[in-house]
C-alpha cells in the first residue's frame, strides 16, 4: 500500500508558480501539446520563456512525477494526472476557486 503524501511535500510542490499553474490546469483537463509549453504570463521575475521551459523539463515535471501528482510521457510530450493527484486536488480546488482573491502573481 502506498503512503500518503506528507504536508511538507504538498507545500513544497505548491511553492513554485509554474507548478501551481500546471496542476490547476489539470483539474479539468489533461494538456497535450507538441512540447512542454509555458504560457507567457507564467514568467517569473523577468525570466525568459526558454529558461522556464528548461526548468519544467529538468526540475518541475520530474519533481511532480516523482511524487506521483503527474504522469509525464517524455516521448509524446504529454502530461496527465498521476496516481496521487487526488491527494492534492482539495488544495488545488481552493486555489482555483479563490484565484481572484489571491495576491497578484500567485497563480
Amino acid at each position: 500500500m502506498s503512503r500518503e503524501v506528507d504536508w511538507e511535500t504538498l507545500l513544497n510542490v505548491l511553492s513554485k508558480r509554474p507548478r501551481r499553474r500546471l496542476l490547476v490546469s489539470l483539474l479539468d483537463q489533461n494538456p497535450q501539446d507538441d512540447g512542454v509549453q509555458v504560457p507567457e504570463d507564467v514568467r517569473v521575475r523577468g525570466e525568459e520563456l526558454e529558461r522556464l521551459q528548461t526548468e519544467f523539463v529538468h526540475v518541475h515535471l520530474p519533481q511532480l512525477e516523482s511524487v506521483g501528482f503527474i504522469e509525464w510521457d517524455r516521448e509524446n510530450h504529454t502530461v496527465c494526472k498521476g496516481p496521487k493527484f487526488g491527494e492534492l486536488r482539495p488544495l488545488l480546488e481552493i486555489i482555483h476557486s479563490h484565484r481572484d482573491e489571491l495576491p497578484d502573481g500567485w497563480l
